[in-house]
């Protein structure tokens, strides 16, 4: 609030019968001003949402009688996806076999051509894709390959350990990828 002080003003006066006036001095009260402002913080504080965190909506299988039959998939409807490094993608088809025949190489951008071929030439029912990251891949191409899941409308896919042997062959194939490379 505002006050006025109307104390006197001094005594003095310049001349016989000259009468001055009073001076009034004002002071204003901020004490109102930031109880507002505390007021409107809050106010603000409680009415704004925060940001919700992005999930991947990810589809669970349903459970199974007995659990034999849990993990069963037709090996002619299973293709399996090894992450390298460098943005590296194999893949192969069914079971892999002794002399890596089936083992193919590819990239992010040729990875969704494969897969919408394999979802055209297989049952919807008997479609399974297997990933399995190297523990030399990226976070960023564990997340990449889940969009292209979601991208196709891949419902069956499971993120499983890449075991040694295709370990093995994924770095045996990324030596001679970079040796190539090298000799270009």
């Amino acid at each position: 609030m505002a006050e006025m002080d109307t104390s006197g003003g001094g005594g003095h006066k310049k001349g016989p019968g000259v009468k001055k006036g009073k001076k009034l001095s004002t002071r204003v009260d901020l004490t109102p001003m930031v109880d507002l402002g505390f007021l409107l913080i809050t106010f603000f504080i409680f009415t704004t949402t925060m940001s919700q965190p992005t999930a991947m909506k990810l589809f669970l299988p349903k459970d199974a009688d007995k659990p034999e039959d849990q993990n069963k998939a037709k090996e002619s409807g299973v293709i399996t996806i090894l992450l390298g490094k460098d943005n590296n993608v194999f893949y192969f088809e069914g079971q892999l076999d002794n002399a890596a025949s089936n083992f193919k190489s590819s990239n992010f951008k040729d990875i969704r051509t494969v897969l919408i071929d394999k979802k055209r030439r297989t049952p919807e029912k008997d479609l399974v894709v297997v990933l399995k990251p190297s523990s030399e891949c990226t976070y960023r191409n564990v997340v990449d390959i889940l969009d292209e899941m979601a991208i196709n409308l891949l419902k069956r896919y499971a993120l499983v350990d890449i075991s040694p042997i295709e370990e093995e062959l994924v770095k045996k194939s990324e030596q001679v990828a970079g040796a190539t490379a090298a000799a270009n």
